[in-house]
C-alpha cells in the first residue's frame, strides 16, 4: 500500500504549484525513485516539460513526456500506468489517479486556490475511505 502525503502550500498560485512538483520530482530522483508527474490536462503536461528544463540552473532532470519515452526517469503523464511500478507519483490533478496502487508513495500537492481545497479535502476523504492513512504537509 503506498504512502500517501498532502504537500500543504501558503500559496495559491499554480506557478508555485508546479515549481514545487519539480522540486519534489528532482528530490526523489535523486533519492533513486521512478517519479511520475501526473498533470491536469495535456496544456499543463507542456507546462512542466518546460519547467523541468529551466527551474535548476545548476543540474539536468532528465524527464520526458509519457507519449516520447515512457521509461525515463520522470515521466509527465496523465492517467496512464507508470513503466516503473513502485516509485513516486506527483499528482496535480485534482482528482484520484486511477493508478495509485501501482506506485510506493504518492504526493498531492494543495495551495489555497478554493476549488482546488474542496477537490483536495475530498481526495483525502476518498485515500481514508479505500484505507489509506493520507498525512498532511505543511510547505512554508
Amino acid at each position: 500500500m503506498p504512502r500517501i502525503e498532502f504537500y500543504v502550500l501558503a500559496s495559491d498560485t499554480l506557478a508555485e504549484r508546479q515549481r514545487v512538483a519539480c522540486n519534489l520530482a528532482m528530490k526523489a530522483w535523486r533519492a533513486g525513485f521512478n517519479v511520475f508527474l501526473r498533470a491536469s490536462g495535456e496544456d499543463e503536461c507542456n507546462v512542466l516539460d518546460e519547467l523541468l528544463w529551466h527551474f535548476r540552473k545548476d543540474c539536468f532532470l532528465p524527464h520526458s513526456q509519457y507519449e516520447d519515452n515512457n521509461s525515463a526517469p520522470v515521466v509527465i503523464g496523465l492517467d496512464q500506468a507508470p513503466s516503473h511500478p513502485s516509485g513516486v507519483l506527483i499528482n496535480l490533478a485534482s482528482n484520484l489517479s486511477p493508478q495509485v496502487d501501482h506506485f510506493s508513495r504518492v504526493i498531492e500537492i494543495v495551495n489555497q486556490q478554493p476549488e482546488l481545497l474542496t477537490a483536495c479535502r475530498e481526495n483525502f476523504r476518498t485515500y481514508r475511505q479505500r484505507g489509506y492513512d493520507p498525512k498532511r504537509v505543511e510547505l512554508q
